[in-house]
């Protein structure tokens, strides 16, 4: 089962963005508390620091003093109380008095069975203590200030937890929101970025059909657009070296043949010819001694009729000897096969437009319903030739309805042109000899429009040069002509 590249690029994008998600989530739900409780005593530690300081200056009792130690405590929300050396609370900033000083005094004379101790120094101990009364849990840091003043500096832990809390939950919320924007812009990038793929994709496939028209559209300079590129002349030169194989393959096939038949085809070719201009040759003959002889001399009537025969039996003659030179050309190679790629349904509109006057003069109708373009492979001059005479033969054979009708069907490997016409069905016993040079089923009507019995033998002569089918076959109400060309 194949899975598009596009689909490919844009789960393993959305994994990769999911499980990087997921991970900062984790890394939100297990270490933030942890974080922010070190900020936390960074917070607390830079507050002793500072309170510290202010001490050395002897400035306790200031009103700056006070104002400073405010600020502190609004800036990182913590609690602070210092007494001198007398017990005597010297400052005191967001708590009750004595409970606290209850609580310094007691650190400072027994160890709290509540507490956990993070650090210890000279000056001073940090520490996660549960308050008794209220059973709220703080981070605190007690001891003794340079100048020998004691001090509690705490910040309850509730409001940690709180900020975690919330900061998990909106983590969870923008993740979401992230997560669904980023699938979505993902989609799209991907889609951007692989179409050019999946047009090279399709190109490629239509190649190896054969089908060189397609083309990559270059929009770029870039990895993609210059593969797009090559395939483009890669599609050109696969086109012109196909041509020249099938040329070369048909001139390979017609070599091989070309020794066997030279001798036979001379000797047809002789008898033919002496048989089928016996009789023109006869008649110019008779009718021009009787001319010579002044049999009709008083009848100008019966002279220009004599003329007229000799005229018209010396141009079947003259149609005949093109025919027979253009068939001769065939049968021995001397006019070679060039293979090439056109459109033979334009061929086909194209003749017949140019034959609607002669259809129109013999009340002939013509239907053909031809879609364009069809490429096909052949010599089309050849094919043109082949198709000309399938129609002359129809237009000559039209009988009843007069309807000669052309179609096309096509399948994987080869087109298939048909040529049908109203009139009678070819004896059966005549079926298989119609392609011989020289052949004529109904004598009497071949000579009334002037045919020589070697159009089909051209047919069968070019059909057999670039190695493909032909034939015909009686149908209810008349005939049909068919040859077939590579797609």
């Amino acid at each position: 089962m194949r899975h598009s590249i596009r689909k490919q690029f844009s789960m393993v994008f959305i994994m990769v963005l999911l499980v990087t998600i997921l991970m900062t989530i984790a890394m939100n739900i297990l270490f933030l508390r942890t974080f922010l409780v070190q900020l936390k005593q960074r917070d607390i530690i830079n507050a002793y620091l500072q309170i510290n300081r202010i001490s050395s200056d002897n400035s306790l009792l200031s009103e700056n003093f006070q104002d400073e130690i405010l600020e502190l405590c609004e800036r990182y929300s913590i609690s602070i109380i210092i007494m001198n050396h007398d017990s005597q609370i010297l400052a005191s900033v967001r708590g009750e008095d004595e409970t606290i000083k209850e609580e310094l005094v007691d650190y400072f004379l027994y160890d709290n069975p509540n507490a956990d101790i993070v650090d210890v120094t000279e000056q001073y101990v940090l520490q996660v203590a549960v308050d008794e009364q209220n059973q709220n849990t703080y981070l605190e840091l007690w001891g003794t200030l340079d100048n020998g003043y004691r001090f509690l500096i705490r910040s309850p832990m509730e409001n940690l937890e709180n900020s975690a809390s919330v900061s998990n939950q909106f983590w969870l919320f923008a993740a979401s929101i992230s997560a669904l924007a980023g699938g979505i812009m993902i989609i799209y990038v991907t889609n951007r970025i692989t179409r050019p793929i999946r047009q090279l994709t399709e190109i490629s496939e239509r190649m190896t059909n054969l089908d060189f028209d397609a083309k990559y559209e270059v929009k770029g300079d870039n990895e993609v657009d210059r593969l797009g590129m090559h395939m483009n002349q890669m599609s050109n030169k696969l086109e012109h070296t196909i041509s020249e194989l099938k040329t070369a393959n048909n001139e390979l096939k017609k070599d091989i043949e070309k020794k066997e038949q030279i001798d036979e085809m001379r000797k047809e070719f002789l008898a033919n010819v002496s048989h089928e201009l016996k009789t023109p040759i006869a008649l110019i003959q008779g009718y021009a001694e009787g001319l010579k002889m002044g049999i009709n001399d008083n009848d100008e009537a019966s002279k220009e009729f004599y003329c007229d025969v000799i005229m018209d039996e010396a141009n079947k003659m003259n149609d005949m000897v093109k025919k027979l030179m253009s068939l001769n050309e065939l049968e021995f190679g001397n006019n070679p096969v060039q293979m090439e790629r056109f459109d033979i349904s334009e061929l086909i509109h194209n003749y017949l437009q140019s034959m609607e006057l002669l259809f129109q003069q013999n009340d002939i109708k013509v239907e053909c319903d031809i879609p364009k373009p069809v490429y096909v492979w052949a010599d089309e001059i050849q094919i043109e030739e082949v198709f000309r005479n399938y129609i002359t033969n129809a237009m000559n054979h039209a009988d009843g309805e007069k309807l000669i009708r052309v179609t096309l069907e096509k399948n994987e490997e080869n087109v298939r042109i048909s040529v049908f016409n109203t009139g009678k069905n070819i004896p059966e016993d005549s079926v298989e000899h119609i392609w011989d040079k020289f052949y004529k089923v109904d004598k009497a009507r071949t000579r009334e429009y002037g045919g020589s019995g070697v159009g089909l033998s051209i047919v069968k002569a070019v059909m057999e040069g670039i190695n493909q089918k032909y034939g015909v076959r009686n149908e209810e109400d008349g005939v049909t002509f068919y040859f077939e060309v590579s797609c």
